[in-house]
């Protein structure tokens, strides 16, 4: 890297770039399921409840591992650890084209895809942030949790139309390609924190000193991850952060990532249409995460999370109305009310875990958190396709994950506001 290029800038957004562009392809191999489920089942003959399985199983590792996945960046530093993740994702996918039954899609694409996506989740993006910005921390958070949908954006429609053009064996055999791509950039640019190259993280003042990251042997990494857990698992406000991100997975991932497209191909929407749909909700997302991440900056993280899931559920109830065989006015309003809002929980999410919990701590709990959000996320996709399966519509799925989100934004009544907060 050129000496002067690296005088002007600063070293932290080298790895946030890097860190934005493997979030966007971690998103891109996860959404990609919701595009294959119908293709699958027309080849194999199997119904909407067993694929809807091997999504739910991708989510619920994929949330599990993270908490792990935060300790294990701490024993072997992070960049190690994101590109064992990303070739375990190319693996995962590309091995899928030989795939013969339904065992083996969740062994593939349950486990080792989730497995590896979870290891590069937004809790990578959170310690990434943590320990790269003190000036524009949250800003930088919601600039990676808009990565989530920018990945559905850039690739969901290409998934769509290589499956529909090439068959589906093309797009997982493409997915694992890219994964394997983004390795070098990986191992070049990402540096485990700033102390590590002899700098201070961008934003902070001279007196700044780094927390010490302890380097724990594997049995350490079990231990002090699930005894993190131990610790905090009474304290109301991990029980609210936890709880309402149950909620925000049930609601995104696992039943609008999952589920939107054969929702609407239930009404007669051509599935490249509604993946089109879906990633339009990528592209407001960018918008009303970023902003999200902007007014955490500067307003009470629980006021903002009231709003957000209290418009996302009033959204979802929304939803049975808007569904038909063309794209018209009212489901364009949905799809620009829900993207606004669709992961503009999490920086204020973030944020709250350093608060309550302080920075060095906060990783690992975010992990726990965010395990919480993928388990709802494997919930809402197991419900919706169980629904779907024995009701013949998703229109009780909707109304669940509603009342959920209202429930959810009712519950930071009973959170403290921190009494000191944590930087």
């Amino acid at each position: 890297m050129d000496d002067s290029l690296m005088h002007r800038i600063h070293r932290a957004w080298l790895v946030a770039g890097v860190t934005f562009i493997t979030l966007i392809s971690a998103a891109a191999f996860r959404s990609s399921m919701g595009v294959l489920l119908e293709p699958l089942e027309a080849e194999f003959g199997w119904d909407r409840a067993t694929t809807s399985s091997a999504a739910s199983l991708n989510l619920l590792i994929y949330g599990l591992v993270a908490p792990f996945a935060a300790a294990l960046m701490q024993r072997f530093q992070v960049r190690n650890v994101v590109s064992a993740a990303l070739a375990l994702v190319a693996v995962g996918s590309a091995a899928t084209y030989w795939m013969t039954a339904s065992w083996q899609l969740m062994i593939m694409w349950g486990l080792f895809v989730g497995f590896g996506t979870g290891s590069i989740a937004l809790v990578f993006g959170a310690i990434i942030a943590n320990r790269w910005f003190v000036a524009r921390r949250g800003l930088v958070t919601g600039v990676f949790s808009a990565a989530s949908a920018t990945g559905q954006l850039i690739f969901l429609p290409t998934v769509a139309n290589v499956a529909t053009t090439y068959g589906w064996r093309a797009s997982a055999v493409g997915v694992g390609a890219l994964a394997l791509a983004i390795i070098p950039a990986v191992r070049l640019l990402l540096a485990d924190s700033p102390a590590a190259i002899g700098q201070k993280p961008y934003g902070a003042s001279d007196e700044y000193e780094a927390p010490t990251i302890p380097r724990l042997s594997l049995t350490e990494v079990a231990s002090s991850t699930i005894n993190t857990l131990r610790e905090v698992a009474t304290n109301r406000a991990f029980l609210i952060l936890a709880g309402t991100f149950f909620v925000c997975g049930w609601s995104t991932n696992g039943i609008i990532q999952t589920h939107f497209i054969a929702a609407a191909h239930d009404h007669g929407m051509p599935s490249g249409v509604a993946a089109g749909l879906l990633a339009l909700i990528g592209i407001f997302d960018i918008v009303g995460t970023v902003a999200s991440g902007w007014l955490t900056d500067r307003y009470d993280s629980r006021l903002l999370l009231v709003a957000y899931y209290g418009l996302r559920g009033l959204a979802l109830l929304y939803v049975p109305y808007v569904l038909g065989p063309h794209v018209a006015p009212p489901m364009i309003f949905f799809i620009v009310f829900y993207g606004l809002d669709w992961v503009a929980t999490v920086p204020p999410t973030v944020a709250l875990c350093r608060q309550h919990f302080g920075l060095a701590k906060s990783g690992v709990v975010y992990g726990w958190v965010f395990a919480s959000h993928m388990v709802g996320a494997g919930a809402g996709a197991s419900f919706a396709g169980w629904i779907r399966s024995n009701q013949g519509d998703y229109a009780i799925a909707w109304l669940m994950a509603g009342v959920l989100c209202i429930v959810a934004a009712a519950s930071f009544s009973l959170m403290r506001r921190p009494e000191v907060a944590v930087d």
